[in-house]
């Protein structure tokens, strides 16, 4: 019988529409009376949060992390219940920061439990399922939502509202799930994990756009309260001229900064030698996050910082896929 551990932690999938029509938070989960028709499996329950995922801070990640980092010693897998808004962020950190072999699958919904058409309970179960598969071990943290099985490294949320939000641009799906069986389309490299104490960083994260000057990023300069900043370029990775001017100005002042791209799909890398060219920045210390957008890049960034990586470990850490 395997044994499985089950982490709500709030949002749409544990909430349900008023009178009025509003979705709310309820005193009680209703995933906590879900039954199963599942094969022979022991859940250990733990309402750890019942919060909005736009409330999820570090802080709570890290509990969560803290709850989990060894958890192969007593379960066979887990599974974590989330807001949607947020559940990349959380996923990602917690693939960033375990080193386990166990399946961590995480899931949400898009309608609230009472809401026609809810899909909450139907991707809890595929949840579930896929915690409980002999081939989902040694796959990093999974994104499982709409028959979908996703990478944590790579998944996003793409629709404000569509049950088929999630997608992962760069490589697709990791599997699907059909009403017989878990399919794995391919398996991933296993990457760099670090363990993780605290999460008082500050990396605020900003995005760039035609015209952008400098003169804000120069603030952050002179600025004592925060640690790192994440820039989502344009292209490839690209600035305007002030605002490469406010980079070096960050960078004088020993502020690492991270170039990730503002689009949607590929990766950032250095490919022009002006400035505020890729190439340009680079030379001038910028890391390029590659295959991350902006708030999994600020988590790396953050994860890196709070272990003290030297800058050619910072650097190779961001860098990898």
């Amino acid at each position: 019988m395997k044994k499985i551990l089950v982490l709500h932690t709030g949002g749409t999938i544990a909430m349900h529409a008023a009178a009025d029509g509003d979705v709310e938070v309820g005193a009680e989960n209703p995933l906590n009376q879900a039954q199963f028709d599942l094969p022979a499996v022991d859940l250990t329950i733990d309402n750890i949060f019942n919060i909005p995922s736009e409330h999820i801070t570090p802080e709570h990640m890290l509990t969560l992390y803290k709850r989990l980092k060894d958890a192969d010693k007593s379960y066979d897998g887990v599974v974590i219940t989330h807001g949607t808004d947020t559940l990349e962020e959380t996923s990602f950190f917690l693939d960033k920061t375990l080193d386990l072999t166990i399946p961590v699958v995480m899931t949400g919904a898009m309608r609230s439990s009472n809401e026609l058409g809810s899909d909450g309970l139907y991707n809890f179960q595929s949840a579930l399922r896929v915690a409980i598969d002999e081939e989902a071990s040694n796959r990093g943290v999974m994104v499982v939502l709409n028959d979908e099985i996703h990478a944590a490294r790579f998944v996003t949320k793409t629709h404000a509202t569509n049950v088929a939000t999630f997608a992962s641009p760069i490589s697709g799906p990791m599997g699907m799930i059909t009403k017989r069986q878990i399919i794995f389309f391919y398996d991933l490299p296993k990457t760099m994990t670090y363990p993780i104490a605290s999460v008082s960083k500050k990396i605020p994260v900003m995005k760039a756009y035609a015209g952008m000057d400098g003169q804000i990023l120069s603030l952050f300069a002179e600025s004592e309260h925060i640690d790192g900043i994440i820039i989502e370029a344009l292209g490839a990775g690209n600035l305007g001229e002030d605002a490469a001017r406010g980079v070096q100005e960050l960078l004088d002042a020993d502020i690492p900064v991270v170039i990730v791209s503002r689009s949607f799909n590929g990766i950032a890398e250095p490919v022009y030698d002006y400035l505020g060219g890729g190439i340009q920045l680079e030379k001038s210390g910028a890391i390029f996050a590659r295959a991350v957008n902006g708030q999994k890049a600020r988590l790396k960034l953050l994860i890196g910082l709070e272990n003290g990586l030297s800058a050619g470990a910072l650097t190779d850490f961001l860098h990898e896929f």
